[in-house]
């Protein structure tokens, strides 16, 4: 199970910005959030899962198998192939993952749901948790 942009201060202490921050499931209990390991952080990231490598300038999409279920906190997450949950505790975050299908990029996903380009360095961290975990794809949707 995954919490991004959560307000947690033990997991946002010494950052500029919300912490993305990560819980492990199981297959059996994903709501649950016990036990085993959770294959996203236990797996080396590569340069477009770590925050800095996460390049802005390409364009993502989710996962065709992912669903996105809006709460009134953001959102949830839900991936039938890897059966992992993501919540989006942000509605901003949950504003540009569902525009990223759309446009060319993340900055004009951005722009299109009305994010300034100052705030995105703080989504950049959420969105590379996301990309590690498989919810989200390199490529559009068009």
């Amino acid at each position: 199970m995954r919490r991004l942009l959560s307000a947690d201060p033990a997991t946002s202490a010494g950052s500029a910005g919300p912490a993305a921050s990560v819980l492990p499931s199981t297959p059996g209990n994903v709501a649950g959030g016990a036990g085993g390991a959770d294959a996203a952080s236990a797996a080396a990231p590569g340069p477009a899962a770590t925050p800095r490598g996460f390049d802005l300038d390409r364009a993502w999409r989710l996962h065709p198998q992912v669903s996105v279920r809006p709460e009134s906190f953001g959102a949830l997450l839900y991936h039938f192939g890897t059966r992992r949950l993501s919540f989006l505790k942000e509605p901003g975050l949950l504003a540009l993952v569902e525009a990223l299908a759309t446009h060319e990029s993340v900055r004009a996903a951005a722009v299109a749901v009305g994010l300034p380009a100052a705030d995105l360095g703080r989504y950049q961290g959420a969105l590379a948790t996301l990309a590690a975990s498989q919810m989200l794809v390199e490529g559009s949707g068009r």
